[in-house]
């Protein structure tokens, strides 16, 4: 315990200078854009005024009772003005200032005559070494330090001013104040802007946190999507190499007198599928782990075959949808039309949910090397009336915009001149393979 305080005294006079012999303070609050809320006018204006106001009080003390000639006492009381105004932007060279000041003006004053404290008594007694107004500038001074600094500079600011407050009463007793005089005058401010910087930095962390919190859902969701994703595409993946594990086991008993190079090629192909496919059903396990409500989720994943389902089931929740296909339509893999299937599924989802009453419109384009996709909805047409929601496929525009990324396409989504609302995304079509994708994987 005794080597702990003697460390701590040892390193007194380090922490003093670090922390009252710096420049830099914390920012002022940001310019509001409401003019109640625009510190330069709740703040800076008023403590110009009084500073105009204590700098002509002080000079006046200054040369009534302390007997300083007209432009020392001037020089003097415009110094501590000054530091009143410059606590808003520097506090703790604008606290050295205000200290020093106000001694260096009992230092040229010397030894205070009788004479002296009768006229001192006729404007007011001065609290050494600060005139009267000064003290109670020098008190808005460490506010503004309070306000802008550590607790800790504060603290050792005002016990440095309380010191100097006793030095220089301690040399004019007969003009003592009482102590608790010091002790309240100052102590308040600095308890009372030290609270209210305590307030706006629990709300300035409070704000980061929930950006923080924002950002981390933000990302939560996307690897959520993501995972969704790869559950789905599993199942497409899964068919192809059940096909290849098939066709490499079938393929030797259609030639009539296979070598045993091809037996062998052929069994290694099958070895590797069947591999590959059970790695991919442990992949499988691990993203299924990782939500519940996915195990068991063994059905084929949906196509554009199914398009006309998911339109009556929307049709039967009271909503108006049309539908327009373009071009000629021909087989795609199956991670085409299960991402194209998954975006007009969500995209009516969302029209449901936010544009209740409004006409939908699906358009599915057929181009040689790419297929286009594009949901509109009207503005809502009928206020407050709810309608069934299709269930969704992912989380609104983050997981369309997924799919098609996914892919190598683009998503726009965007409100239409009508009030509506339109995405339209445009995935490559590669050819699908000889294989049915419909049908269900091993």
């Amino acid at each position: 315990m005794r080597g702990r305080i003697l460390r701590g005294l040892r390193a007194a006079p380090r922490a003093l200078r670090e922390d009252l012999l710096t420049v830099s303070a914390e920012p002022l609050p940001p310019v509001g854009r409401r003019l109640w809320l625009n510190w330069s006018l709740m703040l800076v204006i008023p403590v110009v005024l009084l500073a105009v106001v204590l700098n002509f009080a002080m000079a006046d003390d200054y040369r009534a009772v302390y007997r300083l000639g007209p432009e020392t006492a001037l020089l003097l009381a415009g110094a501590q003005a000054g530091a009143l105004v410059g606590a808003l932007y520097r506090p703790v060279p604008a606290w050295w200032v205000s200290t020093v000041a106000p001694a260096l003006a009992l230092a040229l004053a010397g030894p205070v005559s009788a004479d002296m404290v009768e006229r001192g008594r006729g404007a007011g007694p001065p609290m050494y070494p600060w005139t009267e107004p000064g003290f109670f500038a020098h008190a808005a001074v460490l506010f503004l330090l309070a306000l802008r600094t550590r607790p800790r500079v504060a603290a050792e600011a005002l016990v440095l001013s309380l010191l100097v407050g006793a030095t220089g009463v301690s040399l004019n007793p007969d003009r003592f104040p009482e102590p608790r005089t010091y002790v309240v005058t100052f102590t308040v401010p600095v308890v009372l802007g030290a609270a209210l910087r305590g307030v706006r930095v629990a709300r300035t962390r409070l704000a980061e946190q929930e950006e923080l919190t924002a950002e981390e859902r933000a990302r939560r969701t996307l690897l959520e999507e993501r995972s969704r994703i790869a559950r789905e595409l599993h199942d497409v993946v899964a068919h192809h190499m059940s096909v290849i594990s098939i066709q490499a086991q079938v393929a030797p008993h259609l030639v009539a007198d296979p070598s045993p190079e091809l037996r062998e090629n052929l069994a290694g192909i099958r070895e590797n599928a069947v591999e590959a496919l059970t790695e991919l059903r442990r992949v499988l396990g691990v993203l299924r782990s990782e939500d519940p409500g996915a195990e068991g989720t063994r059905a084929p994943q949906p196509g554009l075959d199914r398009l006309d389902e998911l339109l009556g089931t929307v049709r039967g929740a009271g909503v108006e949808v049309t539908t327009g296909i373009t071009g000629e339509p021909r087989p795609l893999s199956p991670g085409v039309e299960l991402s194209a299937f998954r975006i007009v599924q969500e995209a009516l989802s969302n029209a449901m949910r936010h544009a209740p009453g409004a006409a939908v419109r699906v358009e599915i384009g057929h181009r040689p090397d790419a297929l286009t996709v594009r949901v509109a909805n009207t503005a809502p047409g009928r206020e407050g009336r709810t309608v069934p929601s299709v269930p969704p496929g992912g989380h609104g525009l983050l997981g369309m915009r997924e799919r098609a990324a996914m892919l190598g396409g683009e998503l726009a989504a965007g409100p239409t001149p009508d009030g509506g609302w339109e995405v339209t995304a445009v995935l490559p079509a590669d050819p699908a393979d000889s294989a049915d994708p419909a049908e269900e994987p091993a």
